[in-house]
């Protein structure tokens, strides 16, 4: 199973948590790659995080591993202009390059998540549906879903923080060329999964279990999304809650049931 996820240091406690909660759940050989950049104003994620990271990994299964990917080279040939000054870093974007990464490229599929993703079960099911002409599965946005139709009137902009990409079918339609050549051209808001909905043509829509964007799982939930949530009590404001805040996962979210996982975080988030 091949599981990306993107970012720059500061996404090295997400992950350790993301990580922990696949580990605990899944028992098949895993393979994690971590995609980052060294570019203006960019604190690269750092090698020595992944190879402590790799470490953990194997103490489940020696065939795991966690490698790092610099993708500095691919991203500064081929930059997002439109959108390189958006809410989020650069590092947001770095999946859209995933073809120009020789090592990427080659796999048969491969499963993002977002550094605030917590896993509840077994992924099995969802990383081997049927992929068969469709270049990425994924669940529809619980915002978005309302507000954005680039096929008709029919619901179909996903959440991009949880995407199963099929890469030969990725490859073959040049659909990464296409979601880079749109932040490159046009300034769009949440650049990478404006995107990605405008230029993915063949998708698969998946139960909201594999990316549940609420602030509480249900009791058949695999992926749990920590994305920000709209709160109208007592005033509008945007709820951010992510994986490694304790005290606010307990406090605000009343949530317990990651206790096991968050108590092997603390032990290891010194060691990042």
């Amino acid at each position: 199973m091949n599981i990306l996820y993107c970012g720059d240091d500061g996404i090295k406690r997400g992950v350790l948590v993301s990580i922990l909660s696949i580990l605990k759940h899944n028992k098949e050989e895993l393979h994690f790659y971590i995609m980052t950049i060294k570019y203006e104003g960019v604190k690269p994620f750092k090698r020595e995080t992944a190879e402590f990271l790799n470490s953990l990994a194997k103490k489940t299964n020696p065939k795991n591993f966690v490698k790092l990917i610099d993708a500095t080279e691919v991203f500064t040939k081929n930059l997002p202009r439109k959108n390189m000054n958006s809410y989020f870093t650069p590092c947001s974007m770095l999946r859209l390059y995933l073809d120009k990464v020789p090592e990427l490229a080659k796999l048969d599929r491969v499963l993002y998540l977002d550094y605030d993703v917590v896993c509840r079960g077994d992924l099995a099911e969802f990383y081997n549906t049927d992929m068969e002409g469709v270049e990425a599965a994924g669940v529809l946005d619980i915002y978005g879903k309302h507000f954005y139709h680039y096929h008709g009137l029919k619901q179909t902009y996903m959440n991009s923080g949880v995407m199963l990409f099929n890469v030969p079918e990725c490859i073959k339609s040049g659909m990464f060329e296409r979601t880079v050549e749109l932040c490159a051209k046009r300034w769009m808001m949440l650049a990478d999964q404006a995107a990605l909905n405008k230029a993915i043509r063949h998708r698969k829509l998946m139960p909201r279990k594999y990316n549940e964007q609420g602030e509480r799982p249900g009791f058949d939930t695999v992926l749990h999304h920590f994305s920000n949530n709209f709160k109208f009590r007592p005033v509008f404001h945007v709820q951010k809650v992510k994986p490694f805040e304790i005290d606010k996962i307990h406090e605000v979210l009343k949530i317990y049931e990651y206790d096991d996982i968050l108590a092997r975080y603390q032990k290891y988030k010194a060691e990042l």
